[in-house]
């Protein structure tokens, strides 16, 4: 395509410097060949990603708050971008050539999709769903979104829906609650309906090479950076003021504080705001080995500067959406993961031999009887482009922090890292290697 040259002075403020900003900015220079010395992008933290993070090294640990998973077809506008971003770890390719690449090399299919009590892999290829839910499915996917407004996925759906192994592996892909909206499940159902025959396997899924930070968000920087894009780090955009006319709307003014410092930048009728609203991973803390997270209250977490900004909007400007919907119950919606990094092979030799899978290529292991709603994932190593060969890491997640483990008696959100590490390794009936692998990790 061609693009077209801005015939009048143009800068672009971004808020947020998460991967939709990212993204924005790689599009308005290769697309609409905007200086890119003109396009500034404000970000509340000391690093770009948002919740698309991923940090630490083999001496203080590894740390990441989410992992995602890709295919290839429901990902287009991704690869579109990141085809133009090279890599930066092999000369001559481009950050979707090292996707595509290692999805190829190393195929997802999952031998232990989902864990039923005493460490019994299911059959997932069995989903279970009854023929009154799969008729009320049918009907969900052709039925207008305005006549299921406000109501929750078990408004809608039967109990027995929410024991299938169809809801089980939903449920820990998506971390969907049944209370979550309905609306909502519907659109992911139809964005990902040709997954449906590789739910039990996840055998459409495809990774980075190395977790999403380093294979995305890393390279995807430096090509704004080397370009002149201005990024503006620990500043924290507080408001906009709108100017409104029968004909038009548009922000005349950002507000924000930088290192404390309050300021003000005064927008031209030229000039492009885009701004990122909410975060899956507001107001989040941090545990270790032997700490526990810190607890988060409603009023902590409704401050978080993603959240508070768009509340500020919507004073304004009330068909900006109801962000309330989303943050005004904290319980409804939070979980808990934890990163773990073993400094010896014990563990991995273990999960190797018990699941039938390498490292990379089972995707998401969900232990259906858990009360923390636990999974796990064991990625291909390294998932660091840091990480020596002698280290190793993990991910999981709880989506119940409040209720009580089946084998530590304590809510998840109380549990130092060592105590959720028994968990797992109890529910992996890892009895005899626990000692050594507690001992070797954090």
């Amino acid at each position: 395509m061609t693009a077209a040259v801005p015939t009048i002075p143009t800068k672009a403020y971004l808020i947020g410097g998460g991967i939709a900003s990212l993204s924005s900015a790689v599009y308005m220079i290769r697309h609409a060949n905007m200086n890119p010395k003109d396009i500034e992008i404000f970000e509340n933290l000391k690093v770009t990603g948002g919740s698309m993070d991923a940090s630490g090294d083999h001496k203080k640990a590894y740390l990441m708050r989410g992992g995602r998973m890709f295919d290839q077809e429901a990902y287009t506008c991704l690869f579109d971008l990141l085809s133009e971003i090279p890599s930066i770890y092999n000369e001559g390719k481009s950050c979707k050539d090292d996707i595509f690449e290692f999805s190829v090399q190393i195929p997802t299919d999952a031998h232990a999709r989902l864990i039923e009590e005493g460490c019994v892999k299911a059959d997932a290829s069995k989903l279970g769903v009854s023929l009154v839910d799969n008729a009320r499915f049918g009907e969900l996917l052709v039925m207008p979104e305005n006549l299921i407004q406000g109501r929750g996925i078990n408004d809608y759906f039967t109990d027995a829906f929410f024991e299938s192994n169809f809801w089980y592996c939903m449920r820990s892909t998506f971390a969907f609650q049944p209370w979550h909206s309905l609306i909502e499940f519907k659109r992911y159902c139809l964005r990902f309906m040709h997954e449906v025959p590789k739910l039990f396997n996840l055998g459409g899924v495809w990774r980075s090479p190395f977790n999403q930070y380093d294979s995305v968000i890393k390279p995807t920087t430096m090509w704004l950076e080397e370009r002149g894009v201005i990024f503006h780090f620990d500043t924290e955009v507080t408001s906009l003021d709108f100017q409104v006319t029968d004909a038009e709307r548009s922000v005349y003014r950002i507000h924000m504080n930088k290192n404390g410092v309050p300021q003000t930048i005064d927008v031209a009728k030229t000039d492009l705001v885009f701004t990122t609203l909410g975060s899956l991973t507001a107001a989040s803390s941090v545990g270790d080995m032997n700490t526990p997270p810190a607890p988060v209250e409603q009023t902590v977490a409704e401050m978080d500067p993603t959240w508070k900004l768009w509340n500020d909007i919507s004073k304004r400007q009330p068909d900006f959406g109801r962000p309330e919907v989303f943050s005004r119950d904290m319980n409804a919606s939070k979980f808990e993961s934890f990163s773990v990094t073993c400094y010896n092979d014990t563990f991995m030799k273990r999960y190797i031999e018990w699941s039938g899978n390498q490292p990379g290529s089972g995707a998401l292991v969900t232990f259906k009887h858990s009360k923390w709603g636990m999974s796990i994932v064991v990625p291909h190593q390294p998932h660091f482009a840091n990480q020596p060969e002698n280290v190793h890491v993990f991910w999981g997640y709880g989506l119940f922090p409040d209720e009580v483990g089946n084998f530590v008696k304590k809510p998840m959100r109380d549990c130092t890292g060592a105590e959720i590490m028994t968990e797992v390794l109890s529910m992996l009936q890892f009895d005899a290697e626990m000692s050594d692998i507690l001992e070797h990790c954090t």
